[in-house]
């Protein structure tokens, strides 16, 4: 009984300091207020974002879906988007061993040069994808480091896929991991402490408590670094050699038939990375509602 008048009683006080906040104009933006700054956010949501879209997409289909058709089936942008894929399917996945493995590591466990590591996962963010480019280029390029003992044993790795490749993994590595840091650090260690306890083993742990918690997180993580890896412009421009239909991924080939005046065509191609987006887009809300949802189905 008295638990209930003392629930009722700041039921009540909460109602009252509710009231009080919103009689209070001081707490409050005047319609005006609130008006200017939601058509700001429109205004510039649309000025920035919806307008260059439909820029695209009109400028791609001003010359007809014929025209539009061809330069997508061409053969050098059929190349590009083969090699897009390349890079993608291979450089997504490694990130994602290495993102789990340094998230567990570093949110799961006390080691020394733990702040070392993170430093160094957030390395990309800090570089310049086309200093990021150089690295590569200085270290197996022909006059580079590592440059005559590949000449000699005929191993091509600047303007060539294995170049494109490696700069494409160097500037994601870090989405997979920081999306998996933060999450795994809020659950703590107790659910992996007491499956220890109870006997299970560290590969059935991991496999069984700690996948399991962060499975939305890790598929938001991977969703943005497929998006980037598709989408890699300069650190890809240094150690490609832009070879038609051969080290050309598809923001290159949008470069150079914008640079050759082939605006529809450039266009056209472009369009495949907004509709890249756009499906990037839809999946990581997806993704957020199907977390949210998850969390307020949690006991």
């Amino acid at each position: 009984m008295a638990a209930a008048i003392s629930s009722l009683s700041a039921t009540q006080s909460a109602n009252k300091a509710l009231g009080r906040y919103q009689s209070n104009p001081a707490t409050r933006e005047a319609p005006w207020v609130r008006y200017t700054l939601l058509g700001l956010g429109l205004g510039f949501f649309a000025l920035f974002l919806v307008l260059p879209l439909v820029a695209v997409f009109t400028e791609a289909l001003r010359k007809g879906f014929d025209v539009y058709l061809a330069a997508i089936v061409e053969a050098d942008a059929v190349s590009a988007i083969k090699l897009t894929l390349i890079a993608a399917l291979i450089s997504v996945p490694l990130n994602l061993v290495f993102g789990v493995s340094a998230a567990w590591a570093i949110a799961k466990h006390e080691f020394r040069g733990k702040q070392l590591l993170i430093t160094l996962i957030d390395l990309p963010f800090s570089v310049s994808p086309v200093v990021a480019g150089l690295i590569y280029v200085l270290l197996f390029g022909a006059q580079g480091w590592f440059g005559p003992w590949l000449q000699e044993h005929d191993v091509k790795i600047i303007f060539a896929v294995p170049g494109i490749v490696l700069a494409t993994i160097f500037v994601t590595f870090p989405f997979v991991a920081r999306e998996l840091i933060p999450l795994m650090q809020a659950q703590g260690r107790d659910e992996e402490e007491a499956a220890t306890v109870l006997g299970a083993s560290g590969w059935k742990t991991f496999w069984l408590v700690t996948l399991p918690n962060v499975k939305w997180g890790l598929l938001y993580g991977v969703i943005l670094c497929n998006a980037r890896a598709m989408g890699e412009f300069g650190a890809v421009s240094v150690v490609s050699g832009h070879i038609r239909g051969m080290t050309n991924t598809l923001p290159l080939h949008v470069e150079i038939l914008y640079n050759e005046y082939q605006f529809a065509a450039a266009f056209a191609v472009a369009s495949i990375l907004a509709l890249l987006a756009l499906v990037t887009l839809v999946l990581k809300q997806f993704v957020e509602w199907r977390a949210h949802a998850t969390l307020k189905e949690a006991p």
